[in-house]
């Protein structure tokens, strides 16, 4: 194995695992950190963890576990993933981990970069951006677990580590791949270890990859590795795959403006079925009853519970947020497993708290990583008889669901 990467959440790592493979790279998501040894011919290993709303001091434990492993496995470079809108707090985990896997590692040259201009993530002058938006005016504002209130990268980082943050800004990414790396040299000399980089364009995220070939730690969006791969000598290529027939489900967590536009324009095809939060709270509904809907329904039904940000935040003060979260990915869990039970082959799911809680509930183990459905989701095949679409909430067109089973579908 050449490159080793970390996962804050099961849908980025299958998004960075769908830019690996394009890249041309034999790439494998592991769900967890494996047991045994990897496989010999796979030269790029997504160790996908749980860990983007957890403790700080869990999440580096769990981080340095899948290092541990990974560089057992050979590799010479790491990449830590997180997602392309920074999730995080002030007090949340991204710094204490970066922080963690630089001091495994002896790095000190660490870039940030979160960009992903493909679904609209830039960052400039050190400000992330989601489309024409700053990312605390996106609606990210309102994430039920990770609100993003400012959008300057090197202040929201500051309290998260020990270690000062540099910048590369734009005016130099634009320059090239050794301009970056003068760059990032002048921040180490001020004594930075993190330093933000500007990219807006594919070509700058290329232009990063190439500047940090021999850097023992990368830090970012999946849009970064656009130009890791071709530094192990690898180059694009088609991504195999093998349609599964059977019997498709859909279920939606999310409450992000994107999913819920995917949600209403499948209402009006599909089947759907609505998932009151009080309802799994008071236990009035269960996995059963809503899985038995699914398996009952022709085409492709959906199972959701995403709502707007007021309902969100009426449901927690109610009930209290971590109360709220756990008791949906429970729901969320069984339902997937009674629905495979019963003979569901594809599972499509939206939101990357409920679709870890899925991969969890199922037990899945390594993913083989299939063709893109929309700009980082791929599709996933987790056993002989059994694919899956993992979607982080803001990705997707708005027929995701639709456009998802056709792919796994293996249709034209």
């Amino acid at each position: 194995m050449k490159l080793g990467c970390i996962g804050d959440d099961f849908t980025g790592s299958s998004d960075l695992a769908n830019t690996l493979a394009k890249g041309g790279m034999r790439v494998v998501q592991y769900t967890g950190i494996p047991e045994g040894p990897a496989a010999p011919d796979v030269e790029a290993g997504v160790v996908s963890l749980k860990s983007r709303s957890i403790a700080p001091e869990a999440a580096v434990a769990q981080s340095l576990a899948a290092l541990d492993w990974l560089m057992a496995q050979g590799c010479t470079q790491i990449f830590f993933k997180y997602c392309s809108t920074f999730d995080s707090t002030p007090e949340g985990n991204i710094g204490p981990v970066a922080d963690a896997l630089a001091e495994a590692l002896g790095a000190h040259r660490v870039v940030v970069c979160p960009a992903f201009p493909g679904t609209g993530r830039s960052v400039y002058q050190g400000h992330l951006f989601v489309g024409d938006r700053l990312l605390n005016e996106s609606g990210m504002q309102n994430h039920p677990l990770t609100p993003m209130t400012d959008a300057d990268l090197r202040r929201w980082l500051a309290p998260q580590t020990r270690h000062t943050v540099g910048h590369v800004p734009a005016q130099t990414v634009f320059r090239g791949a050794e301009a970056i790396r003068a760059g990032l040299d002048a921040a180490h000399e001020l004594g930075h270890r993190h330093v933000v980089v500007d990219a807006i364009r594919d070509e700058d995220l290329i232009a990063i990859g190439r500047a940090a070939h021999d850097l023992r730690l990368i830090t970012g969006g999946s849009g970064v590795a656009l130009g890791l791969t071709a530094n192990f000598g690898c180059t694009p290529a088609p991504v195999p795959w093998r349609g599964q027939r059977g019997k498709a489900v859909a279920l939606s967590g999310s409450c992000s403006t994107a999913t819920r536009a995917q949600v209403a324009r499948h209402a009006e095809r599909f089947p759907v079925f609505e998932i009151p939060a009080e309802d799994v709270i008071e236990e009035r509904l269960t996995p059963v009853q809503v899985s038995d809907w699914l398996l009952a329904q022709d085409s492709l039904p959906l199972a959701y519970s995403s709502a707007d940000p007021a309902a969100v935040a009426a449901v927690q003060e109610r009930y209290g947020r971590e109360r709220a979260s756990e008791m949906l990915e429970g729901f969320f869990a069984e339902v997937a497993l009674n629905a495979v039970g019963g003979g569901a082959t594809r599972v499509i799911t939206a939101g990357g708290e409920t679709s870890g809680a899925v991969v969890s509930g199922l037990q899945l183990g390594a993913l083989q990583i299939g063709p893109e459905i929309d700009p980082g989701v791929p599709a996933l095949r987790a056993s002989e008889d059994l694919v899956v679409a993992l979607k982080s909430g803001n990705f997707g067109a708005p027929d995701f669901f639709e456009k998802a089973d056709r792919v796994l579908a293996g249709a034209k």
